[in-house]
């Protein structure tokens, strides 16, 4: 498995544990002729209160006082740099731009990985992340109910949501739209209050 795919299923995994610790969220949305813009932020903040090296187990409290355990991989570097009471923020991004620009060419679908680990004898983190670009086929538009039916690459089709009526009226059924979706995780570990 490349080192990329490990990252990312490791941060995928360590969001999930950290999901359930209750992250703050905040959402923003963007329009543009044309283009719109939805990107959602996670962002859990806990403290490092114990740590098994053998096992390489992270146990960390949320601010509410929720205990959980993380398990950190190989891959993730200077572990040995990380002392109890740390602080570990991790904050977990999503976005998709829609953009109802006229293309022309087959439909398709490219994947850019995205990863910066910590440079050696720094704090563990990093961000591993990626971004997917579709051209798609606009199937059907409804005004009425402010959609657009999109089929991909596969040959599988979403409607997509579009809350700005005047963007429907730049395409037609048969036009081609980009769409991009990213998402990212990024942990970084700063020290704790010193005692």
């Amino acid at each position: 498995m490349k080192v990329g795919k490990l990252l990312y299923t490791a941060a995928v995994a360590m969001a999930a544990q950290l999901a359930c610790a209750q992250p703050q969220t905040s959402v923003d949305v963007t329009k543009a002729p044309g283009k719109a813009t939805v990107a959602a932020t996670a962002t859990v903040t806990a403290t490092v209160v114990a740590i098994e090296r053998d096992t390489r187990t992270v146990t960390l409290k949320d601010g509410k006082g929720k205990v959980f355990e993380v398990e950190v991989g190989e891959e993730a570097r200077n572990l040995d740099q990380l002392k109890v009471g740390d602080i570990v923020t991790t904050e977990y991004r999503q976005a998709i731009s829609l953009s109802l620009e006229k293309t022309s060419g087959p439909r398709s679908e490219t994947q850019r990985m995205i990863e910066q680990r910590a440079a050696l004898g720094a704090k563990p983190g990093g961000t591993v992340g990626r971004e997917v670009t579709v051209m798609a086929d606009v199937v059907s538009i409804n005004a009425k109910a402010k959609s657009v039916t999109l089929k991909g690459p596969q040959g599988n089709t979403v409607d997509v949501i579009v809350e700005d009526p005047e963007q429907l009226k730049n395409i037609r059924k048969g036009d081609q739209v980009k769409v991009v979706y990213t998402e990212a995780i990024a942990i970084s570990v700063s020290p704790g209050a010193t005692q």
